[in-house]
């Protein structure tokens, strides 16, 4: 597996994260097409000049391609494709998956004399914007080496190379569900602070310097949770399913983590009451609705399809 300069490169959905991701690339040079079964979804990124095909199979063989989809299950009809014709130098899927299927991709790239690394991301839509997103890369070495050049444009050197095939997927999704566990829990503790009477943004910035501070006290309650705005470009119900999966992969190995376990089922409760296209910050509404001033959500869920759109973001 060798790098290319061949600067050509595919965007597989063009959603808030593939889209901004593909205009990164765009400006760092690259020479981007992407593709979307989202008519909308092309268009908006036909405005930032981005080319875009409404056929998966026009980019086949392109030396470079840049995954970033809803699912495991849909990585694994599209991968086949881009390698349908010869020319594949690597494939970076970004996708929040599942290491089983990483692994069978690799194998599947490998046999083509491709590379394949999963690539799954943190740091949203501003991230894949600025090309300052971080990478849990999961990979051989030598397709590490293959996926470098990309890597480099969407992280500025950002990532860390995990291990083997499909670990990058379980470490991100350890991350995410220990950011929904701490989104409870920050929630929570702001909660308790409201009812004794002080201020919850106040409280946030205390702890925030203190042991018990994150990203989530410091940044994601006092910009989207205490404003009320819920305006990450990330869905709850993409979280919920981060979460359940993370538990879900634990349990393939034998291990029982209870508190994530936990976790995992308030953001199922959450799911059923707000429907999967709320924000992800809006779990605030349902632990702690003193807080936030959307305040506690209706009975019934917001959109009852329970569907997602095939170019939501990843987180």
């Amino acid at each position: 597996m060798n790098t290319s300069t061949d600067r050509r490169i595919a965007v597989i959905g063009l959603g808030a994260m593939g889209g901004a991701m593909a205009a990164t690339l765009h400006k760092a040079g690259w020479n981007v097409t992407g593709f979307d079964p989202s008519e909308a979804a092309r268009s908006a990124a036909d405005q930032t000049g981005i080319a875009t095909t409404a056929s998966l199979e026009d980019l086949a063989g392109t030396p470079y391609a840049v995954l970033s989809l809803p699912a495991a299950s849909i990585v694994e009809t599209t991968v086949p494709l881009l390698l349908a014709a010869p020319g594949t130098v690597a494939i970076i899927d970004t996708t929040t998956s599942e290491p089983a299927t990483s692994k069978q991709m690799a194998g599947l790239a490998d046999a083509q004399g491709a590379a394949f690394v999963d690539a799954p991301v943190s740091g949203g839509r501003d991230g894949a914007a600025t090309g300052s997103l971080s990478a849990f890369v999961g990979g051989t070495e030598a397709a590490l080496k293959a996926a470098e050049p990309v890597l480099l444009a969407l992280t500025g050197g950002k990532y860390s190379h995990i291990g083997g095939p499909g670990s990058g997927n379980v470490v991100k999704l350890l991350n995410n569900v220990l950011a929904a566990a701490n989104l409870v829990s920050v929630g929570e503790a702001l909660g308790v602070a409201k009812a004794y009477g002080i201020d919850p943004a106040k409280a946030a910035a205390s702890i925030s310097e203190a042991s018990g501070g994150s990203k989530v006290s410091a940044n994601m309650y006092p910009n989207w949770v205490l404003t009320g705005t819920h305006d990450s470009g990330f869905s709850l119900g993409l979280m919920a399913r981060d979460a359940a999966l993370a538990v879900d992969v634990a349990g393939q190995i034998g291990e029982s983590p209870a508190l994530l376990a936990a976790v995992a089922g308030q953001w199922q409760d959450a799911l059923a009451v707000l429907g999967p296209r709320a924000d992800f910050t809006e779990i605030a509404r349902t632990v702690a609705p003193a807080i936030t001033p959307s305040g506690a959500p209706d009975a019934a869920p917001r959109t009852a399809d329970g569907t997602e759109n095939g170019t939501t973001a990843v987180a």
